[in-house]
């Protein structure tokens, strides 16, 4: 007898600790992909408020109109920040490039002065920029707007690439897991199937005997959730060790989000997985019980 009782209590845990380790890599899974549209947003932001664009100013105009100019940009909300170069400092950075002073040979500085300016993330985008290079041009002292167009278009069009794959990648490994993670629920079930039955004989409610397999497979599902977030992190220290600065890209808000996320997940698939596969066999007739 004591025996027996061991070894159902082996099999005990080793079914369980089987169904989170199964439920824990799905989740890890689910929290990497997550993690990269995530990532993929910071990184297209970043890219986007550091790609500049040039205003060129035309000869002689005076300082004062130049720091006029300078403030009523910054004060735009598609501005983020703006950096006056003067004819000298352009000077300095082509010499530092070609490594001569192009005075030296020319006579004089062809350099133009010029702001640069970089926008907002939600602005960097070539239709914004177009209706913020005509309200530009409307200034005076402007002679031209120098930018990538074709960079600002490439990027555009490779995020948005990514996005959808990412959100493809997304939706496939959430239908996956969620098969995947039912059927290791409903293998834990499927040795209560009897009992279950037995319940019903004796008048029990559905909700009833529902209760205590959602809530052992709940306090599974958050275990598991718990281990995949370890798992996630052990991944970031990693990618931190290989890829310096790539930490950077992640602050402390958006990797709580992913560990909010994995844990919902965790506990609403394992719910609704054991709901469904409870109710299986709440409907299934007693001759069948034998054959499944």
């Amino acid at each position: 007898m004591a025996r027996t009782r061991r070894i159902n209590t082996v099999s005990f845990f080793h079914s369980r600790l089987t169904a989170v380790v199964s439920i824990a890599l799905v989740l890890f899974l689910l929290g990497l992909i997550f993690l990269m549209g995530m990532l993929g947003n910071k990184l297209s932001v970043y890219v986007k408020e550091n790609m500049s664009f040039s205003i060129v100013l035309k000869d002689n105009v005076k300082e004062v109109d130049i720091q006029r100019m300078q403030k009523k940009l910054e004060a735009q909300p598609y501005i983020k920040s703006t950096e006056y170069i003067s004819k000298e400092m352009a000077a300095r950075e082509l010499e530092e490039e070609l490594g001569e002073n192009p005075e030296t040979f020319l006579g004089f500085n062809p350099l133009q002065a010029s702001i640069e300016v970089k926008l907002r993330s939600q602005y960097a985008n070539p239709d914004s920029l177009r209706l913020i290079e005509d309200q530009i041009k409307q200034y005076t002292s402007v002679s031209e707007l120098l930018y990538r167009k074709d960079m600002l278009e490439l990027v555009q069009h490779n995020m948005h690439k990514i996005g959808f794959i990412l959100l493809g990648l997304a939706a496939v490994l959430m239908a996956i897991s969620f098969v995947l993670i039912s059927n290791t629920i409903r293998l834990l079930i499927y040795s209560k199937r009897f009992l279950i039955h037995t319940m019903q004989l004796v008048g029990a409610t559905a909700g009833f005997i529902r209760w205590p397999f959602v809530r052992y497979n709940l306090i599974s599902g958050f275990i598991a959730a718990i281990l995949a977030i370890c798992m996630l992190t052990g991944a970031l220290y990693y990618l931190q060790s290989e890829l310096a600065g790539f930490i950077q890209l992640l602050d402390i808000p958006t990797l709580l989000i992913v560990y909010g996320v994995v844990l919902v997940l965790g506990l609403l698939i394992s719910a609704i997985a054991t709901i469904l596969s409870v109710n299986k066999y709440l409907r299934m007739s007693f001759d069948r019980l034998y054959y499944i």
